[in-house]
């Protein structure tokens, strides 16, 4: 074995680099993260050959001095981080300073920076350290040019410019969705990708939105916010019918920073849950204010993932607020904004794990619009009056006049026909209705179903047979710790031994489950999340299924007070945009589209 020696400077930079600089798109977070930490208001970023031999990133920020230049490439030298006390509670994006000088140890960096009330600017070579004069407005240009030039193995690693510059392009565009407030802009190869403007509150955000992730995610999501014990998480969810084939629309950002946690993923897909097509993703920006001595952010030297000190908090607050926004997302609702105490009506069950005792009793589905029916079918008469051939005034284009689109209109409208035996054909106020009556009433159902058991208490079915099993005295523990709450939803548990359990009974819908599998499951998600929604996800499942066979079929012939009762009955069901299994139930073609169709007015 070698003698012992310390390395070279420039060594142990590159060996830095290694864990900051895996390509040129996390160089750009590096740099931008700086911009924003010196409370830039605009930020530039120019890119040539994704990013591989230029990315220049200039900012109207704070500036650096002269004398703090060399200092700005001087490993562990930051000016954002002065003590133990202040890496506990971290609320900058950079503390670590380590990365200008892991970046400046594979490239050919230059930084020319100027503070606000200097006449004069200077720029660093950091290869040399060099200082001289240079011009530059207040702000900071930071320049790197041929990434990897000196480490020839790293470049091997790096793909097409097209893909290293998607990467880029995505970094830039994730920031852009951290700070609305702030400018960018992004050049690749002199051709300008995008120019966004600062939007000031949170009213005007849906237009960054659509900026950086289209149109149609802003059409498709429901803004809500919500507070609790000291939390803050606000943000938009897409309804499920706006789902992905693939994670790339999901963006979850804890005090602006964006990271990756499978805590609030779980969360999120227990927010979803029975509202998701089979294999699809859901879209969401979500915003996590939370007090920084509650999240530690120095977990990865790249600070993609945190570490949360209270992590049932955080899950609990996720998952509440999804599924409470989702729930309030109504066949016929346009983009509602979710109060932040939501009604009793739409309380989550509560999990394996989490606290029972203040959880409202649910009770049955009832359907007030089903009193109303009668008024309804009383405005029905008078709004379909005209197309029976009854005296009316109309306008010039045909069309009822406008007094007659009256607020007793129901959003679904009032059924017109059934076609094919499949869907309903409605007319409301702004156009034609389209509902999936099979899935419509599937939904229906099946939320009527969940109410009833909730409602009815989860009855617990004696094994003829109890199956017993062994565990590690870990997983005995949590079943022990437990076992009131399994108890109380229908399922039998008593520890016969160290490593030793026993099922005496599970919840009735559920008396001809695998016993052993499902207990090894739950026991598996309280040890990773500290809480599990297993059980009442496989009571759902037979629900759902009860829900699809008791619903109506296709070609089944309906009148239309049917029709229409079921139209009612869609307004009034939580998640009716979307039938058990993810699918739409309803579509809506507005007057403006119809005129489309038949080159109206053009």
């Amino acid at each position: 074995m070698g003698v012992i020696q310390p390395l070279p400077s420039r060594l142990v930079n590159q060996i830095a680099a290694g864990e900051v600089v895996e390509r040129p798109a996390s160089v750009a977070k590096e740099l931008i993260e700086n911009s924003i930490d010196a409370g830039a208001t605009r930020i530039d970023v120019e890119v040539a050959q994704g990013g591989v031999k230029l990315l220049r990133i200039r900012d109207n920020g704070r500036g650096i001095g002269r004398d703090d230049l060399a200092l700005a490439l001087a490993r562990h030298a930051t000016s954002k981080l002065r003590s133990l006390e202040e890496l506990e509670c971290v609320d900058s994006m950079g503390f670590r300073g380590e990365a200008l000088p892991s970046i400046a140890s594979v490239s050919r960096l230059t930084i020319s920076s100027r503070l606000a009330d200097e006449d004069e600017a200077w720029l660093i070579h950091g290869e040399t350290l060099e200082i001289e004069p240079a011009a530059q407005p207040s702000g900071t240009t930071v320049e790197v040019r041929d990434l990897f030039y000196n480490t020839p193995a790293r470049r091997k690693f790096l793909r097409t410019e097209k893909t290293e510059f998607s990467h880029l392009e995505q970094v830039a565009r994730r920031m852009a969705l951290a700070r609305p407030d702030i400018g960018f802009s992004l050049t690749h190869n002199g051709r300008q990708v995008f120019n966004l403007t600062p939007v000031d509150d949170v009213e005007q955000q849906p237009k960054r939105l659509a900026a950086v992730l289209g149109k149609a995610f802003v059409e498709s999501a429901i803004p809500f916010t919500r507070e609790a014990a000291g939390l803050r998480l606000y943000g938009w969810v897409a309804k499920p019918t706006f789902s992905r084939s693939q994670a790339d629309m999901q963006y979850f950002y804890v005090n602006r920073r964006l990271i990756r946690d499978k805590l609030v993923s779980h969360a999120v897909r227990q927010g979803y849950q029975d509202v998701l097509y089979h294999g699809r993703h859901p879209a969401y920006v979500l915003y996590l204010e939370i007090d920084p001595a509650l999240v530690d952010v120095n977990v990865h030297p790249a600070k993609h993932e945190v570490r949360f000190r209270e992590s049932r908090m955080v899950h609990d607050i996720v998952f509440r607020s999804l599924h409470h926004a989702l729930a309030e997302a109504k066949a016929g609702m346009e983009n509602p904004a979710v109060d932040a105490a939501p009604a009793e009506a739409s309380t989550p069950p509560p999990a394996f794990g989490a606290s029972l005792d203040d959880a409202p009793r649910q009770q049955p589905m009832r359907f007030p619009v089903r009193e109303n029916h009668a008024g309804y079918n009383q405005a029905f008469q008078q709004y379909a009056a005209p197309l029976a051939g009854a005296p009316s005034s109309v306008s010039p284009d045909g069309r009822a006049p406008a007094e007659r689109v009256t607020e007793t209109i129901p959003p679904l409208g009032f059924a017109l026909a059934q076609l094919h035996g499949v869907y309903i054909l409605a007319q409301n106020a702004e156009g034609l209705v389209i509902v999936d009556m099979h899935a419509a009433h599937e939904r229906v159902t099946y939320e009527g179903f969940k109410r009833a058991w909730e409602a009815d208490g989860i009855k617990s079915q004696p094994l003829l047979v109890p199956v017993s099993l062994a565990v590690s005295p870990r997983e005995a523990d949590l079943a022990e710790a437990h076992a009131e709450v399994f108890g109380r939803l229908g399922m039998e548990i008593a520890r016969l031994g160290e490593e030793t359990l026993v099922v005496r009974a599970l919840p009735a819908l559920l008396r001809h489950a695998d016993a052993e599998r499902l207990l090894r499951d739950l026991l598996s998600d309280l040890a990773v999340h500290g809480r599990s929604e297993r059980l009442r996800e496989e009571i759902n499942q037979i629900l759902s299924t009860m829900a699809c066979h008791g619903s109506v079929r296709a070609n089944r012939s309906l009148n239309i007070d049917e029709m229409n009762a079921l139209l009612r009955d869609m307004e009034a069901t939580e998640r009716s945009g979307q039938c058990n299994h993810g699918r739409p139930t309803w579509t809506r073609l507005g007057l403006s589209e119809l005129d489309k169709l038949f080159l109206r007015g053009q």
